[in-house]
């Protein structure tokens, strides 16, 4: 059968990863994380703060993060200090913690008229939008770290997923609290996504009895 020779077909769009580094992106130092908190606080910015801190805490999908209601953190006018909701993408619940700073923060921002009558802990300012999308959360973590003098194309929301998570791992070694608080259900999928070196994984497991 003669071999059919297809014409060659030139994209007509610019491929999306064309010039970006792909890969898996960086968490937060603490001091990094100390510095974007600095300016949103100078600049008064009750929203992107209150984003900040709970996208830090919470360890939080972006596509979950940005759906989060105000009755998920807050209740009786009160912040939870613990709050539970269910991933999208697992269908399970995690939970995490608010810490005083955080609820500080998340308490002042609903508090502001922008908040007024809003279901939602992060509105979108388009009226067809209930809330922000994840894409603009992703253009907000570029300014964020790049405000800083950090390379955007290093980090991403997963770079604040990450944060808190790799502090955690770094200071205790334990990789089973981590993977709770990311509502992982294998720690071979933290193991991944940490980027814990093979060698430290079995040393950490050899001291875990589950």
């Amino acid at each position: 059968m003669p071999r059919v020779q297809l014409p060659a077909v030139t994209p007509k769009r610019r491929a999306w990863n064309k010039g970006r580094i792909m890969g898996q992106k960086r968490p937060l130092l603490p001091k990094q994380v100390w510095a974007i908190r600095a300016r949103l606080e100078l600049s008064g910015n009750l929203r992107d703060l209150a984003l900040f801190n709970v996208a830090i805490e919470s360890k939080l999908r972006g596509c979950d993060l940005v759906k989060l209601a105000v009755a998920d953190l807050v209740k009786d006018n009160r912040v939870r200090e613990r709050v539970s909701v269910i991933q999208s993408k697992t269908k399970r619940p995690v939970q995490f913690e608010l810490t005083e700073n955080t609820r500080e923060t998340v308490l002042a921002w609903v508090k502001s008229p922008e908040m007024f009558a809003c279901r939602f802990m992060f509105p979108s300012r388009f009226h067809d939008r209930p809330h922000i999308s994840t894409r603009q959360y992703g253009r907000l973590v570029r300014d964020w770290v790049t405000a800083i003098g950090l390379e955007p194309s290093g980090y991403g929301t997963h770079s604040l997923r990450r944060t808190k998570a790799a502090e955690i791992y770094r200071k205790t070694g334990n990789l089973r609290p981590v993977q709770l608080l990311l509502g992982h259900s294998k720690v071979d999928s933290t193991v991944r996504y940490l980027g814990v070196e093979l060698e430290d994984a079995l040393s950490i497991a050899e001291q875990i009895d589950i």
